[in-house]
């Protein structure tokens, strides 16, 4: 009799073990639940602000991007300025590069364009340069604004048209996409909304 409510009791402490059990991993998820969540973005290198013509460029993140792409925004805005392009345009031009290169000045082009360089992705063509202009991000940017601003309507066309009908890329809204973190950075970079 004593071996039965030994196991009697056995079961009695498992159970009551389980239980307790239960609230305390209850309690860890919803103190979990309600804590911050991890940044889910890069964590970008310890940089102090630079400044590229007269844009400050923050370490970042900002729409994903540290200071070394935001830089090569920073260079698109001001390839745009000095054209006297309004933030809207500056906008389809960041917009562009984060489509072409992921803000990154690509020294390869891919299967559509093995010759294509630059944040751009600019083919070696005659038309947008030398290697060297392709490579340098304010020129690479300087030539496609004065394509752009060739384009008839190109003030008030769709953004991803514009750059479609500057890069002929194979999708019309491929570019689409890449719009909201474009207006990210060029806020972020110009204190001006699109």
């Amino acid at each position: 009799m004593g071996a039965v409510l030994g196991t009697a009791g056995l079961v009695v402490v498992l159970i009551v073990a389980g239980v307790v059990g239960i609230a305390i991993a209850a309690g860890n998820a919803a103190s979990q639940a309600s804590a911050p969540p991890a940044s889910l973005g890069p964590q970008c290198p310890a940089a102090d602000p630079v400044t590229v013509g007269d844009v400050v460029v923050p370490r970042g993140p900002v729409a994903g991007y540290c200071q070394d792409r935001l830089v090569n925004a920073a260079q698109v805005i001001r390839a745009a300025e000095s054209l006297g392009i309004g933030t809207r345009t500056q906008t389809i031009g960041v917009m562009t590069a984060i489509g072409e290169s992921g803000l990154v000045n690509l020294d390869h082009g891919d299967a559509a364009g093995p010759d294509s360089r630059g944040l751009f992705q600019q083919r070696d063509n005659g038309a947008w340069g030398t290697y060297a202009e392709r490579m340098d991000p304010y020129t690479a940017a300087l030539h496609f604004f004065q394509k752009a601003i060739t384009v008839p309507g190109w003030q008030t066309m769709a953004p991803t048209q514009l750059a479609h009908t500057v890069q002929r890329n194979a999708d019309p809204d491929y570019y689409a996409q890449y719009w909201p973190d474009a207006e990210q950075v060029v806020a972020a970079l110009t204190g001006q909304p699109d």
